[in-house]
């Protein structure tokens, strides 16, 4: 049997993934130096790859039906529903080391990942 709690309305969902402040604050810098403030970003896994999915990122003025957002420091992040099923739980975030600076998916989905990071097996 399942049932279900009604909430009073006053606690959101929680997000389907996790946006870091250290995310959202470079996509803030890069949507400052496009001078477009209706750019979000978009976050998709699309097909290929080494490991047969791949994560993607552009900008996107849009938001479409179904899309799923995540609101950090004034920047959205926004994954359409198909991509969404396999990123829920995911942390989207960034990071600058010796390596270089690059986003980085952490995905719990994931049963296998690629050396290259951008690549997965769900």
């Amino acid at each position: 049997m399942h049932s279900e709690t009604q909430s009073s309305g006053h606690a959101a969902p929680p997000p389907p993934v996790v946006f870091t402040d250290a995310a959202a604050s470079k996509v803030g810098e890069l949507i400052e130096e496009e001078q477009n403030p209706e750019l979000k970003l978009r976050v998709f896994v699309s097909g290929g790859g080494c490991s047969g999915f791949q994560y993607g990122f552009t900008f996107d003025e849009n938001i479409e039906d179904g899309d799923s957002e995540v609101v950090n420091q004034g920047v959205t992040l926004v994954i359409d529903p198909m991509s969404v099923q396999y990123l829920m739980g995911a942390e989207i975030d960034y990071k600058e080391d010796l390596q270089g600076a690059q986003f980085i998916i952490r995905n719990p989905n994931a049963t296998t990942t690629c050396g290259c990071g951008q690549s997965f097996t769900a």
